[in-house]
């Protein structure tokens, strides 16, 4: 989850936990992603062997990290980093700190990076990275010494042309310049390009912080010139608006959108008009909520999906169009900006009343797609301007979603297969290629 704008949004962050609840319950978040890959797999005919090859990560490392706490007591902490697969490029993915991660958890987002770094068509692999740990109660020194801890650990299996983190789940910019200075020392030469999502000072890109947002809307447009709509007019609803969700609504609304609805953890509201997203964002930073916002009225989080409109933006909660309120959607396009948001039982419901549905594979790719960019600065030692990121990142997901729908009309599958069987038919043929050796 690196392509997430705001790696610190905490509403974010418990949705996707209760995402990983609800997954728990029912099946596992592995077992689900590994479902997603045997119907992609098996939409395309992939061998029985390349299937074997792709199912399991080419490495994964557990790490004790004994590390001391201010008050003199030696913790020990457990970290992961997960190698899903190399066969296009360098392993890519987030490092997570949070109580709850697990060595399954990491190995199931390892594998969907591999497939979102596919379906933008990036020279990376997938990868993921975490600390079992509680960073909200950890002060910066420790902080700053477990991330040193970590990287001394697995400093062997990372590099600039091996494998480059990036910020995750309370994560960020400040974790991948301690990353990225105690890597240089151990290698004795400066290495700004072993992680992405540095500090612009350190080498970080112009525009990654607006990225996903960014990706979003571009995407948005996209959609509404496949569906023959005027995007000048277009209600627009947004649920959530941490920096996803506002960078996306404030983008779309500079396009000509009318953003008639927006919400938060706590709420939502709307406006039979639109709403002014920056006096919204000031709004929230005053009072902690989009709710209560004058000229508006409140609704639920529940109550903003069922709401008539041109195109839908999940983009913080997870696992919110089920099979109960799929029937109720009343959008033309739902535009996955969160991870998972939507159910496979909606799914199909979504499919058969022809609203067409941007996945999250696709859609929430443009926060890795800077930090490919980012990577390649630092590897030229060069600096593109704002203008020049945005270029390329809209050059990179106008050609992404061209594809995938290219590919649904040939395979007449939903957009979310489609886009698994672009990402699984890229790797496979990667690896074909390779051969084994040896």
């Amino acid at each position: 989850m690196e392509d997430r704008g705001f790696v610190n949004s905490y509403d974010n962050y418990l949705c996707f936990a209760e995402f990983l609840l609800n997954m728990t319950l029912n099946i596992s978040f592995l077992s689900y992603v590994m479902k997603q890959f045997d119907e992609a797999a098996q939409t395309i005919g992939l061998s029985q062997d390349l299937c074997d090859v792709l199912k399991k990560p080419e490495r994964s490392i557990i790490v004790s990290l004994p590390c001391r706490m201010d008050n003199g007591e030696l913790k020990v902490f457990t970290g992961y980093r997960v190698q899903h697969n190399s066969a296009r490029g360098p392993y890519k993915g987030g490092i997570r700190y949070h109580p709850d991660v697990t060595l399954e958890e990491v190995t199931a987002l390892a594998m969907l990076m591999t497939w979102k770094c596919a379906v933008v068509d990036i020279p990376f692999g997938g990868a993921k990275g975490g600390v079992k740990c509680d960073p909200k109660n950890m002060s910066q020194a420790e902080l700053e010494r477990l991330t040193r801890k970590y990287t001394m650990a697995i400093a062997n299996v990372i590099g600039p042309y091996l494998d480059i983190p990036a910020p995750d789940v309370y994560t960020d910019a400040q974790t991948m310049a301690w990353i990225m200075d105690t890597y240089s020392k151990i290698k004795n030469e400066p290495a700004p390009a072993v992680v992405t999502g540095k500090p612009i000072t350190l080498g970080g890109s112009e525009g990654r912080n607006e990225a996903t947002g960014m990706g979003v809307a571009i995407l948005t447009r996209e959609v509404s010139k496949y569906l023959g709509k005027p995007l000048k007019g277009a209600r627009v609803v947004v649920q959530g608006f941490g920096n996803v969700g506002y960078i996306s609504a404030k983008l779309l609304q500079e396009m000509g959108c009318r953003i008639i609805a927006v919400s938060d953890s706590k709420g939502g509201i709307c406006s039979n008009e639109q709403l002014d997203v920056e006096k919204v964002l000031n709004h929230k930073k005053m009072t902690g909520s989009v709710i209560n916002y004058e000229k508006a009225k409140n609704i639920t989080n529940e109550e903003l999906l069922e709401l008539e409109c041109d195109f839908l933006i999940p983009a913080a909660i997870e696992n919110v169009i089920t099979s109960k309120n799929a029937d109720r959607i009343k959008a033309s396009a739902v535009i996955e900006a969160a991870n998972g948001p939507t159910t496979p039982e909606a799914d199909r419901i979504l499919f058969e009343k022809g609203i067409l549905i941007v996945p999250d594979i696709l859609a929430s790719a443009g926060g890795v797609t800077v930090s490919y960019f980012e990577w390649v600065q630092n590897l030229t030692r060069t600096k593109w301007s704002i203008e020049e990121v945005r270029a390329n990142l809209e050059r990179k997901m106008v050609k992404a979603f061209d594809e995938v729908m290219k590919f649904a009309k040939e395979y007449k599958t939903n957009t979310r297969l489609t886009a698994m069987v672009v990402a699984v038919k890229r790797v496979a043929e990667a690896v074909k290629s390779l051969g084994s050796w040896p």
